[in-house]
């Protein structure tokens, strides 16, 4: 186990994996794929004559003693969605299958590494290789009129091996040096190591590399010649004393790079780190072109290790080539004693395993295969059994060797030193290639201290969202031990967002797997949110339902909500703008502990706490401290959802909260705003009370009930405003409304907000705004004053803000000439539901 600290002082030549995507035989993804190494599992189908027929098989060969029927296969090739990618079902078509299989893994690569290449800032590069096209020579080529519809350089486009790669960075959008690397069996690894140095020099800053390999017709066996890599029983032996061979298998498989520094700041998962990689050929000192070479695979190991900077007698496994051969196993056993003994003399120490017993000879895509096998390996600490192994190869002396096959599922211990192992690839030809792998840096997820989390899923059909919203299920319930911050996070920004969407409120693991679950959860299709793609406008509440605990949640969760809290309390205390510190007040002791249930109640999110003292209540909804408490925690709520990249396109406030909306444009600063917000609350607290009335009357019709002693305060809507006079004025005109049985409701206020009775505090408010200088707002917003867009003129009047306090609000003309800008969405940001 290796702290993360350990490779801080790390010459910043490690390279990180952190996405792993493949199709291999038996196995529909990785985790698939880790489960059947774990068992034991050979992944060879054997083939019927009957299916052997069906594929087109020349009968002949059925009873040809070495004619082999059996293989290594994937499922599902042919299911290819081409409308996902944008690809025309004609593109589709004349696609290799390998072009089409890559395509998809490089997608779910970069989803299992938690990134969005189109939301990604950086540069992406690809480094991959595919075997031959049998598709273009069995099924494009025969059928001349499927070319000469599309042409020959259509066709050939979709097959060739030079556009794999290209076409992958034309469909995800990958800026990055794309190359398609081809030395056959080696190719995958090859494009490993040459994906590590582009990133290390700065080439780059996120790489994919990796190879495909599909044959077509799947369903075809193979003819054995004496001396091949094929095996006459469609079983490899790796290392054993009847080696003859492996079976030849189809498979893609790609991992994702970054360097490792930069994968730790960035807080990626990582699968496995890579210390050192080296590529090199056998050049001509060897028996002839295909075969092996003693010096040029013991160079290759010996360079990877002097790369990494380290001793082979610190590596614990090998994931060999292992291809199963009498000559290839001999060379590759002694290459790697060869290589070892430069440096330790200690036997049976290091481990031994080929992923081909397992799977076949993979071909293009046998070096990654192995890659990720070994990375999965380091992650769960367990290292596979290598399968069909009885006794050594007898050319080589493997007991006195650093050397021994794993045959059993085994604890990888550590030892006190870190995990490590190796990964060998030779492709026919010569070209060798060895990657030093680390175990992964443990890197503590640190706790959320939000109680509750966003899961947001998308797809392109409503058919696929229930699929990734099954899948999302499936795979929390497979793996309890996921951090649930970790899981949304990832949901909500490494993730494309699709047309078709779904949203999830979730407590806990259990919480999300139940409502994973669920039938009733939200969910929107693609006319639903083109509908939706409207502006957004924030609405500021006035003063009314602040409580003591507002915002309590939030300031114990949310770290921006918290310091914009702080910020704003020292602040008023520091220049003695306010009397007391707010924070005892809003969210006293017994009220930052209380326990709640798992429902979502909005209350509850804004931490309404029913715990506060008569004391604390009553203090709250006292002037002096209710506007600047409702002012701090609006402004608060606005600075939290800024963090989150929330934007608002307009803005308006109630009352006060126009002080809020100001502040959050750009009119006023911090500190401005609250100095305007505290002093105006204690010029109006040291007047004489007053009470408000909400009447269901147009402000036409509520003419003939205003007096002296009663003015106009709000027009919330045309049928719908709010009186303020005294309180003796107001019961009155109550008991009078109620005998024209005309709707009224008493507003819990403290006084006569806006109307003449504030008069008296115009001039200390207007002296002080006076010493203020109102700048042009960053966001437009709606004044209360004219119920129009903020005025050049009104920035510059000294008396708006005392005008704003004793005349009336024109919010309902305010929210008409808001609507019209583009029909917004409204976001109240408030303590209540006003």
């Amino acid at each position: 186990m290796i702290d993360a600290n350990t490779f801080n002082d790390a010459e910043g030549t490690d390279v990180a994996i952190i996405g792993l995507a493949g199709r291999f035989p038996g196995a529909h993804n990785v985790d698939q794929f880790w489960q059947n190494l774990c068992a034991g599992v050979e992944s060879i189908t054997r083939f019927s004559d009957e299916e052997l027929l069906n594929a087109g098989i020349d009968p002949a060969l059925l009873n040809d003693p070495n004619y082999v029927k059996a293989g290594a296969i994937i499922d599902d090739i042919d299911l290819f969605d081409a409308v996902f990618f944008g690809l025309t079902p004609k593109e589709a078509q004349i696609m290799d299958p390998q072009h089409r299989l890559f395509i998809e893994t490089a997608w779910h690569a970069l989803e299992n590494a938690g990134y969005d290449p189109e939301a990604y800032q950086k540069s992406i590069g690809l480094y991959a290789g595919t075997a031959i096209s049998t598709y273009l020579l069995n099924n494009i080529y025969p059928n001349s009129e499927v070319v000469e519809t599309v042409g020959t350089i259509q066709a050939a486009l979709g097959n060739d091996k030079d556009s794999l790669t290209t076409r992958v960075a034309y469909l995800l959008n990958l800026t990055g040096p794309c190359y398609s690397v081809q030395t056959y069996c080696s190719t995958s690894l090859v494009a490993v190591s040459i994906a590590c140095s582009s990133l290390l020099n700065g080439e780059c800053d996120m790489a994919l590399a990796g190879g495909v390999a599909l044959s077509v017709p799947q369903r075809a066996g193979y003819y054995y010649q004496e001396g091949g890599i094929a095996s006459p029983d469609a079983r490899c032996r790796a290392f054993d004393a009847e080696a003859n061979g492996a079976p030849l298998g189809n498979g893609v498989g790609i991992v994702v790079l970054k360097r490792l520094e930069d994968a730790l700041h960035d807080g990626d998962y990582i699968y496995a780190v890579i210390k050192g990689s080296a590529i090199n050929n056998d050049g001509s000192i060897k028996a002839g072109f295909t075969a092996p070479g003693v010096k040029g695979q013991s160079g290759v190991v010996l360079e990877a290790l002097a790369n990494a900077d380290i001793e082979a007698d610190s590596i614990d496994y090998v994931e060999a080539h292992g291809t199963g051969t009498p000559l290839g196993d001999a060379v590759e056993l002694a290459a790697l004693i060869k290589a070892f003994r430069k440096s330790t003399d200690r036997k049976q120490f290091c481990a031994l395993g080929s992923v081909k017993t397992n799977v076949g000879h993979l071909d293009r895509a046998a070096g990654v295969t192995g890659l990720i096998k070994t990375s999965l390996s380091l992650k769960h600490k367990l290292i596979p059994p290598s399968l069909n192994f009885r006794a050594p190869n007898t050319q080589v002396d493997l007991e006195n060797s650093p050397f021994y096959v794993n045959t059993q599922l085994s604890e990888w211990k550590s030892n006190g030193k870190p995990r490590r192992a190796g990964v060998s690839a030779f492709g026919l030809g010569g070209t060798n290639a060895h990657v030093i792998v680390d175990e992964a840096p443990v890197i503590a997820s640190a706790p959320s201290q939000r109680s509750r989390h966003l899961l947001l899923l998308s797809a392109k059909s409503e058919a696929a969202l229930d699929a990734a919203t099954e899948n999302l299920r499936t795979h929390l319930q497979e793996h309890p031990d996921l951090n649930l911050a970790d899981v949304a996070y990832t949901l909500q920004v490494g993730r494309r967002a699709f047309a078709h969407r779904r949203m999830f409120v979730c407590s806990s693991m259990k919480d999300a797997q139940r409502t994973l679950n669920a039938s009733d959860a939200l969910a929107l299709t693609g006319h639903e949110l083109k509908n939706m793609d409207r502006p957004i406008a924030w609405m500021f509440a006035g003063v009314g339902e602040q409580y003591v605990g507002m915002g309590r949640d939030l300031y114990e969760q949310e770290a921006v909500f918290r310091q914009t809290v702080d910020q704003c309390c020292e602040l008023a205390l520091q220049h003695g703008w306010l009397s007391r510190d707010l924070r005892p007040l809003l969210y006293p002791a017994q009220s930052l502990t209380q326990d709640r249930g798992g429902g979502l109640d909005l209350a509850a999110m804004l931490g309404r706490s029913p715990s506060a003292s008569s004391a604390e209540q009553a203090l709250l909804q006292q002037t002096e401290y209710a506007q600047p408490a409702v002012f701090i925690i609006e402004y608060a709520l606005a600075q939290l959802l800024l963090s989150w990249g929330l934007r608002p396109q307009a803005l308006i406030g109630y009352s006060l909260g126009e002080y809020v909306a100001a502040c959050v444009a750009g009119t006023l600063s911090l500190s401005d705003a609250l100095r305007l917000v505290c002093r105006r609350a204690q010029l109006i607290a040291a007047l004489p009370t007053g009470s408000m009335l909400a009447v269901a009357l147009s402000p036409e019709q509520v003419q003939s009930w205003l007096s002296d002693q009663i003015s106009l305060a709000i027009i919330n809507s045309a049928k719908q405003c709010v009186l303020a006079g005294t309180p003796e004025a107001i019961a009155a005109l109550q008991t009078r409304l109620g005998q024209e049985e005309i709707v009224s409701r008493l507003i819990p206020s403290s006084h006569a907000f806006h109307s003449p009775l504030l008069v008296p505090a115009q001039a200390e408010l207007d002296a002080l705004a006076a010493s203020i200088t109102m700048q042009p707002p960053q966001i437009p917003y709606l004044s209360n004053v004219t119920g129009e867009w903020i005025s050049e003129q009104e920035l510059h009047d000294p008396q708006y803000w005392s005008k704003h306090l004793c005349q009336t609000v024109h919010f309902a003309s305010g929210m008409q000439h808001l609507w019209q800008q583009g029909q917004p969405v409204f976001v109240e940001i408030g303590p209540g539901q006003s």
